[in-house]
């Protein structure tokens, strides 16, 4: 699967520098919003930057436009009838009198812009469920489901690493309405269709015995989730969040711990990093990434199937580590909690860490931050160094991610 061994890349790539042409029909004259006439042939180029490919995209299907091909800028480019269309970022001044070609045109590099709140409580989108599937296989424990959302209706788009806000419907036991839950977003900015039209999250249905009366209780909000069916309606608000957002170094090296629906994040991340591919190229991944997965018995690894196929397929770029608690044991002979497996690889993490490409991102339960701190902090001491004081270095170079409940 991985090889520890393989130095981590520090080499730049030359990506975000690269353009893109849109070859558009649809277009009326007075959407273009330039003098440039649309061509004999009913289709407009436009020459986009791979940082604004998304943006653009959205644009031109809310201008009643479609984008019949998208080929590199400087390759096999259809040959315009005029002038091609440049279009920029919209904070950006029109273009259209350069006359630069656009091969030559150098576009600045642009962060891409994290959207927040866009729906809020009072006013959510209401999507449909499109889907909805089980993840625990037979004899695993609990109930978890992945579930996707239709956001065609609206202006609800988000990035990896953020989360969305689910209004389950009805009334709490004061006779007001049921407050949102925050759920961690599994799915990539385009959507498991790759269509920018649809967003996934990944539920366990929260379920226990009161501890004083013994009653089975049911969370509100995860229960309505896993219930779900293909048609119904879902409240949404958000997305918020920027904790956890995956960075657009592409070159970046991210190690990820996670504990059951942690994964979520990690899911959109890997989805992004090796099965996008070439139907999106805004993103091109050339880092490393490891994954820690904690859960209690194998039928409950989420996405099991997928994450083995995608280690295999990428054996030089991510490697899959797991913690079954109740069927592996841990050096001492007890259960194999997650910060056990971090144990076992604390030095290659804490060599991997000095790398100012490297980012680390925790998510699932809160228990497993003081483990994971204490075999660190061992590593870290061999070389004497304070891990706290290392921690916080990181966290303040935005290199240190942590989302836990």
């Amino acid at each position: 699967m991985y090889n520890s061994s393989t130095a981590f890349s520090s080499s730049n790539t030359a990506y975000k520098n690269r353009l893109f042409i849109y070859e558009v029909t649809g277009l009326s004259q007075n959407s273009v919003d330039t003098k440039v006439p649309i061509r004999s042939s009913g289709t407009v180029l436009i020459t986009v930057p791979y940082s604004r490919m998304n943006q653009e995209m959205r644009r031109i299907n809310s201008l009643g436009g479609k984008v019949i091909s998208i080929k590199p800028a400087g390759g096999d480019v259809p040959a315009p009838d005029s002038q091609a269309v440049t279009q920029s970022a919209p904070e950006q001044k029109q273009a259209s009198n350069n006359k630069k070609s656009m091969t030559q045109a150098t576009p600045k590099k642009t962060k891409t812009e994290v959207p927040v709140n866009i729906y809020r409580p009072k006013d959510p989108y209401i999507g449909k469920c499109t889907e909805i599937y089980d993840l625990v296989d037979e004899g695993g424990i609990g109930t978890c489901r992945h579930m996707t959302f239709d956001l065609s209706g609206g202006d609800l788009h988000y990035v990896e690493g953020q989360s969305i806000g689910i209004v389950p419907p009805g009334e709490d036991d004061k006779g007001k309405p049921n407050k949102l839950r925050l759920y961690s977003i599994a799915s990539t900015r385009h959507g498991d269709d790759l269509e920018d039209k649809t967003v996934s999250l990944c539920v366990r249905k929260l379920e226990y015995k009161h501890p004083e009366t013994g009653e089975h209780v049911e969370g509100t909000c995860s229960s309505f989730l896993c219930n779900l069916k293909p048609g119904d309606d879902v409240a949404i608000t958000g997305p918020v969040g920027k904790e956890m957002l995956l960075p657009e170094d592409e070159d970046a090296n991210v190690i990820m711990i996670a504990t059951g629906t942690g994964i979520a994040p990690f899911r959109a991340y890997l989805w992004r990093m090796f099965l996008e591919g070439d139907k999106n190229p805004d993103y091109n991944f050339k880092g490393q990434a490891w994954l820690f997965f904690g859960i209690p018995t194998t039928p409950n690894i989420l996405y099991k199937e997928q994450l083995e196929k995608m280690a295999a397929d990428h054996p030089d770029q991510f490697r899959l580590d797991y913690a079954i608690s109740r069927e592996q044991q841990n050096p001492e002979g007890g259960r194999m909690y997650i910060q056990h497996r971090i144990a076992e690889h604390a030095d290659k993490l804490w060599e991997l860490m000095q790398n100012p490409k490297t980012h680390t991102y925790i998510c699932g339960l809160k228990g497993m931050e003081g483990g994971i701190d204490e075999a660190l902090s061992a590593a870290a001491a061999k070389h004497d160094a304070n891990w706290e004081e290392f921690r916080k270095t990181m966290k303040k170079e935005h290199r240190w991610h942590v989302e836990t409940y």
